[in-house]
């Protein structure tokens, strides 16, 4: 045979916009303007930057724009470049876009790599044909990609999971797999945590708080664990993918986090060392694109970056958006059961439509309803990254995906109608932990709007889409209906929900279903309705998140500390710490500064630890500061024991604010778009209480109402409804139902007496507490065999209790009128001193108790 020739060099065109001209096959004649403006700022600004961002709005070509760079720098420097994707689904997407309309070879790689073809590789690894592949391909502990040169990371904002991945190990207490090594990590934990804490992690009880409970095993603790939290890892773990998580963290516990849940053991560090993960940090360019960059540091979190090189967004789409979205907000309006019926006939009129839950529970039932009443077909995310044009083909069908808000492209004609059933703040235990114990909301504002935003936009992908957005749950429609969380929305965006909350605000089932098919139609009177959209557009503007700025220049030291830290550069970790601290001075960063002393103060302690005696008093400092900037954070106040014992006052206002924290929990859970649940709850227990059929029941209600963890147990001896919060515990005798004329007997007094003996057996977490028995009854009169027990047992005329249960239903009613989202410190603040005053916080209710021995409020009699 012939030897081949040596290839001709071919020139390369001075600009990516010149190279698509160049391009035979392409479907459009020239980039757009705004495209062109993000180009020339990437070459005359950003072309020789490690870090660079640029930002534009999904359906505007952002996928244009990052494989022009990418082929263009191909071609120019004969790199390898590595586009990735989220999902397999937007990498064939990608591809196809890339091959179809812009004339572009590239090469996808979507499976494992030992299904790559032999020219699929060889053209990658000669800079012949840009890759394009999945965030994991990269992001493991043996890629095929081990030596990018540069690196395109397309939809940045939800690689924040698909990147710490590699350094998380999650242990699921569900997974049939795990379920051993569960057991054997809550064990070597025991000694690291609380008895309460221990008792959630490993009893099998589903009560909110313990649904909701989220916990940290401390820093400074982890020392004494290590080598055994370490051995029944490896005897437990197995073979799967979670082993090459925890090599990748065995030698790094101290610079890790371990949160705990009742359903989960999460253990990963604060910020990803993506530095320390060569294919990632060994590229000469990483290009984050995305159509909600964000701010306040955000993005270097995320990626474990320092420096990255923001480009400035092209000139007019600060207002512009993306399609058409008409909102739909049907729990304002209608009860549960209309509700469901609204969807059930949307989706006939819409024909296929797509249906985003936060959970797997969710979905289910949402698949067997639309399967059992509807008898459509119903697809799975992985059914539509599988095969999409089954979906897409079929007229009647639904798309039901859980727990997952990115990713999944409908556009054009393939959806018309979106739900949104509930959005989850939180896409891990860390999120849940620093919002919901921490009070770092603010950290996580620009975070949980662009998950928002992305839920919201599945089915409005370009210029010309259009879709209805129906939004249900408990979380989300507060969201996106309260007017100062609007405000910072694109003012598009704020126009549509305007517009929607007016549609959908006081209105039938008929008339919602009247203006989605006008809607649908996208005819003349659509036309009107949606000039109104526009004169809304034009006149708002877009509010900035306070404290951004603050956050931003944050985010370099925390990287810096995440590092030392890596690196078991203690003292180095402690100095970054201090430098955060000195960023953070917002008022509304007090939560997250109080997280800072804290990661401050364990620094410190391990830099003691390893010989440097001088760091104690460093520690013992931070410490300090961190439980006085920690007001309304329980958390801190007991996390902090490299410091002195807390005081007395201290493990009281520790004990008030869990209980806020839990009322907190209890409000969301009523939701705030109506009154409907919270009225309702309310009813009941106002009505139990006064009758003394139900008086027991209502009293168990009340204490949820007030904050409290409830029960109340039918058994043999068991009492009547107890309350706890933190450290105190009050265990009620009912005698509700007795007259005036009622007389105390021995039985009933020594009964009482008796429950706090009782709930430390049969109620996790009291039995280093305190507990308080309290008789309510009418009764004036005791007989005096029952006068030896009265003292241990405190007297609460019931007509007293009715009237003080009342008021304290009132203030809790006008505590929910400025509640939002749990986390807010102002709002905590404000809830403790409420319920100090009405006497319903735990501390203040437990000493009024105390000082009314019944003893002392009975006539004894024989």
């Amino acid at each position: 045979m012939a030897f081949k020739k040596p290839t001709a060099p071919v020139s390369v065109p001075e600009s990516p916009e010149r190279l698509f001209r160049d391009l035979p096959r392409r479907k459009h004649a020239s980039v757009l303007d705004h495209q062109g403006q993000i180009l020339r700022s990437y070459t005359q600004t950003a072309l020789n930057k490690p870090d660079v961002a640029l930002q534009l709005p999904t359906g505007s070509g952002k996928t244009l724009v990052g494989l022009l760079l990418a082929e263009w720098r191909r071609r120019k420097f004969g790199e390898r470049i590595v586009y990735l994707c989220p999902t397999r689904q937007l990498v064939n997407q990608v591809v196809d876009e890339a091959n179809l309309k812009y004339g572009l070879s590239v090469e996808a790689f979507v499976g494992a790599k030992s299904e790559f073809t032999v020219a699929a590789k060889a053209a990658y690894h000669n800079a012949e044909r840009v890759a394009v592949t999945t965030y994991s391909a990269l992001f493991n502990t043996n890629p095929f990609f081990d030596t990018p040169e540069v690196i395109i990371v397309d939809d940045a904002h939800a690689a924040e999971n698909y990147i710490a991945s590699q350094w998380t190990l999650q242990i699921s207490r569900s997974d049939g797999n795990q379920k051993e090594l569960f057991r054997a990590v809550a064990g070597a934990l025991k000694s690291a945590i609380d008895d309460l804490s221990y008792e959630r992690l490993t009893s099998n009880a589903q009560s909110i708080n313990d649904m909701t409970w989220v916990d940290k095993v401390p820093t400074a603790a982890l020392g004494a664990i290590a080598a055994e939290l370490r051995g029944v890892i490896e005897a437990n773990i197995g073979d799967g993918k979670a082993s090459y998580r925890w090599r990748m963290l065995r030698n790094h516990l101290a610079a890790c986090q371990i949160y705990l849940s009742a359903s989960e053991i999460l253990i990963r560090p604060l910020i990803p060392p993506t530095w320390a993960h060569a294919p990632f940090a060994g590229a000469k360019q990483r290009i984050f694109m995305s159509a909600t960059l964000g701010g306040g540091g955000d993005l270097e979190r995320l990626t474990g970056r320092s420096s990255i090189t923001r480009l400035p967004v092209p000139e007019g789409w600060d207002r512009q958006g993306i399609g058409r979205r008409f909102f739909i907000f049907p729990e304002k309006s209608l009860d549960e059961a209309d509700v469901l019926s609204l969807r059930r006939t949307l989706m006939r009129e819409a024909g296929r439509s797509l249906v985003l839950t936060p959970s797997d529970r969710a979905a289910e039932a949402v698949k067997a309803d639309c399967e059992g009443t509807l008898k459509f077909p119903v697809f799975s995310g992985s059914d539509l990254e599988d095969r999409k044009s089954e979906f897409t083909g079929a007229a009647k069908a639904v798309a039901v995906v859980a727990n997952r808000y990115d990713g999944i492209d409908l556009p054009d004609d393939d959806c018309r109608l979106l739900f949104v059933e509930g959005l989850p703040r939180a896409a891990n235990l860390q999120e849940r932990f620093l919002m919901a114990r921490m009070g770092a909301n603010l950290l996580f504002n620009e975070r949980v709007q662009t998950r928002v935003l992305q839920a919201v936009g599945r089915c409005t992908r370009g210029l010309n889409d259009y879709s209805a957005v129906v939004v249900t749950g408990e979380n989300l429609p507060a969201y996106l209906t309260d007017r100062n969380r609007r405000s910072h929305f694109h003012p598009e965006l704020q126009a549509e929900l305007d517009f929607g909350i007016q549609q959908s605000t006081e209105v039938a089932n008929q008339d919602i279903l009247d203006n989605f098919r006008i809607f649908l139609e996208h005819e003349a009177d659509w036309e009107e309705a949606n000039a109104g959209i526009l004169e809304t557009r034009d006149r708002v503007t877009q509010a900035d998140f306070p404290a951004m700025d603050e956050l931003a220049e944050a985010a370099r030291q925390e990287i810096a500390w995440q590092k030392a830290m890596w690196n078991s550069d203690y003292a180095k970790a402690f100095e970054s710490a201090r430098e955060v601290l000195g960023k953070l001075t917002h008022a509304d960063l007090r939560g997250y500064r109080a997280l800072w002393h804290y990661l401050a103060g364990s620094s410190a302690t391990l830099a003691a630890v390893n010989g440097d005696a001088t760091f104690e008093d460093a520690a013992r400092s931070q410490f300090r500061y961190a439980k006085e900037a920690s007001s309304g954070i329980p958390w801190l106040i007991g996390l902090s024991r490299g410091a002195a014992a807390p005081t007395p006052e201290e493990r009281e206002q520790a004990t008030v604010m869990a209980q806020v924290e839990r009322l907190e929990v209890y409000l969301q859970g009523l939701g705030t778009i109506h009154n409907r649940d919270f009225t309702a709850r309310e009813t009941t227990i106002r009505e139990g209480l006064a009758t003394g059929a139900d008086f027991e029941f209502a009293q168990v209600l009340l204490g949820e109402h007030l904050g409290f963890e409830a029960g109340n147990r039918e058994d043999d001896a068991s009492p009547d409804p107890w309350w706890r919060a933190g450290e105190v515990a009050i265990v009620f005798e009912d005698h509700a139902n007795a007259g005036p004329d009622a007389v105390i007997d021995a039985t009933k007094a020594r009964q009482a007496a008796s429950h706090p003996d009782w709930l430390r057996e049969h109620v996790p977490g009291v039995v280093g507490g305190t507990i308080h028995s309290v008789l309510v009854t009418p009764a004036k009169k005791a007989k005096s065999g029952a006068a030896p027990h009265l003292g241990r047992v405190a007297y609460w005329n019931v007509d007293e209790f009715r009237d003080w249960a009342y008021a304290a239903l009132d203030g809790v009613r006008d505590l929910r009128r400025t509640f939002t989202e749990p986390g807010r410190l102002d709002w905590r603040a404000d809830a403790a001193q409420a319920l100090e005053s009405l006497k319903a916080d735990a501390p203040g209710l437990a000493a009024w108790l105390a000082s009314r021995p019944a003893r002392d409020h009975l006539t004894i009699v024989k």
